[in-house]
């Protein structure tokens, strides 16, 4: 099986200092230390710079970083496929989701998951968009949810289409009644989270001539309504982070729609790991039972 001093150095970098990783492997932080020495010896260079909050990896440690999570990874699928043949079904998975994945639809994907395959350990880590592809990349996650266009070497399926919508004070009406134009958005602030600006959000933006002047950036989904709800500007926001938020708000659609395309990602080697599979199957059964004809991911 892999060397042991692959999984230090895996959990050191998650942890973030010596003492964590010791805590977490249940041995002691001078275990860590030795076998991380051991290993940049090995190497022929440093790993980490080590400083009085924890450790950071060196830039040669970044580089080496997938390579190792590779080889964990590919370790994990060999004790799977051993336990699969015992009829043991038992693994991991790893799930990288944004926000109103994580609110709106992994709670039932993960019951009904665990429903079926109760010795199957899942972990959920959140982030935003870029975050989840470059933890697909390097293999810190098995699965994520993302919005395209994505252009790592990964195993990518697109979901649904997710439309985007206007959201304004309660006593907001647009002219015509029904959808947001031009004129509905002139001089408007905007509120709206800082990572969403790179993409289809921007494109609405654009379109409707709002410049960074007038923008504001908050915290989370649930925060921007609440700025909207006081008065302090509209927010854009597709239909899924709209499904379990709560205020005094009008949403409205523009009258040039714009939506966000989901898209499902793996990485490829965790990809073939039976526990994956198993969860790849089960999200896109989900998903063909939530959205019916909607649903991208026909194949």
């Amino acid at each position: 099986m892999a060397n042991f001093a692959y999984e230090v150095f895996a959990t050191v970098v998650a942890q973030k200092t010596f003492y964590q990783a010791a805590a977490t492997l249940n041995v002691t932080p001078s275990a860590v230390s030795h076998s991380v020495n051991q290993l940049e010896k090995d190497l022929g260079f440093p790993l980490f710079i080590r400083n009085r909050s924890g450790v950071e990896l060196t830039s040669d440690g970044r580089q080496v970083l997938p390579y190792v999570q590779e080889i964990l990874n590919t370790e994990s699928n060999l004790r799977q496929v051993a336990d699969n043949i015992q009829g043991l079904h038992s693994g991991s998975v790893r799930i990288g989701g944004f926000s109103s994945v994580c609110i709106n639809w992994l709670p039932r994907i993960i019951r009904r998951f665990n429903h079926e395959y109760p010795d199957i350990e899942i972990s959920v880590f959140q982030g935003n968009f870029n975050e989840i592809t470059k933890w697909a990349k390097i293999g810190t996650i098995d699965i994520g949810f993302t919005a395209m266009p994505v252009n790592e070497n990964l195993l990518v399926h697109s979901l649904i289409n997710d439309p985007i919508y206007c959201v304004t004070p309660a006593g907001f009406v647009p002219e015509n009644g029904e959808y947001i134009t031009i004129d509905d958005v002139a001089d408007q602030n905007f509120i709206l989270q800082q990572s969403d600006y790179d993409r289809d959000t921007k494109l609405a933006l654009d379109h409707y001539h709002v410049t960074n002047n007038f923008l504001r950036f908050s915290i989370d989904d649930q925060s921007i309504i609440s700025m909207v709800e006081s008065g302090l500007g509209m927010g854009i926001l597709p239909k899924l982070a709209l499904k379990k938020l709560t205020g005094d708000v009008n949403t409205y659609p523009f009258a040039e729609p714009y939506n966000r395309e989901i898209a499902l990602v793996a990485n490829k080697t965790q990809s073939t790991a039976p526990s994956t599979a198993m969860m790849i199957r089960s999200i896109k059964q989900f998903l063909v039972d939530e959205y019916g004809d909607e649903m991208l991911w026909q194949a």
